[in-house]
């Protein structure tokens, strides 16, 4: 039987600079902000007291893998790029704003023939039928009808020409702004 060889991690070394140790002392001492930030903050201050990753790992409930990457992401990118998650690409949005511009003028006019409200799969369907997209999904519709708290099944008049929503009765008083 072949014994497994390990290879043997470096120890993470890490000297912080006077600035650095006072602004991590300082954001510990506020209090406010992100659970994760907090701890990697203790991990660099470990870290820099020369603390071993194994330790410094069972102390912040970290993997000592989890502590060298911390430690390793300040030597290459600084305190910025320790403490930070880089930015992460969202998904594509489904809906260009020219496409968006024409589903709610769509859905602001009178539902297709046989119809007496809009709904979101009428919507879908007509989108996709009149050419303005070539595939959508219910939820994208959604989405793009509640940011411009458009609601075609619930009222009949869609478009609101006020800024200021008002309420009217139903004899043709005014009420109120909402």
């Amino acid at each position: 039987m072949q014994k497994r060889k390990y290879k043997r991690r470096k120890k993470v070394i890490i000297h912080l600079t006077e600035r650095d140790k006072n602004y991590l002392k300082s954001f510990l001492n506020t209090g406010e902000g992100k659970a994760r930030i907090f701890k990697r903050c203790r991990v660099l201050l470990m870290l820099d007291e020369s603390k071993s990753t194994t330790v410094i790992g069972k102390q912040v409930n970290y993997y000592p893998l989890a502590v060298r990457q911390i430690g390793n992401r300040y030597l290459k990118g600084g305190l910025e790029r320790a403490l930070y998650d880089k930015q992460r690409p969202g998904k594509k949005r489904a809906l260009n704003d020219s496409q968006s511009n024409q589903i709610i003028a769509m859905v602001c006019s009178d539902p297709p023939e046989g119809y007496s409200r809009w709904t979101i799969e009428l919507v879908v369907e007509e989108s996709i039928k009149r050419g303005i997209v070539s595939t959508i999904g219910r939820e994208s519709i959604r989405i793009l009808l509640n940011t411009h708290d458009i609601k075609p099944w619930r009222e009949k008049n869609v478009v609101h020409p006020d800024i200021n929503r008002r309420i009217y009765r139903k004899n043709g008083g005014y009420i109120g702004l909402v």
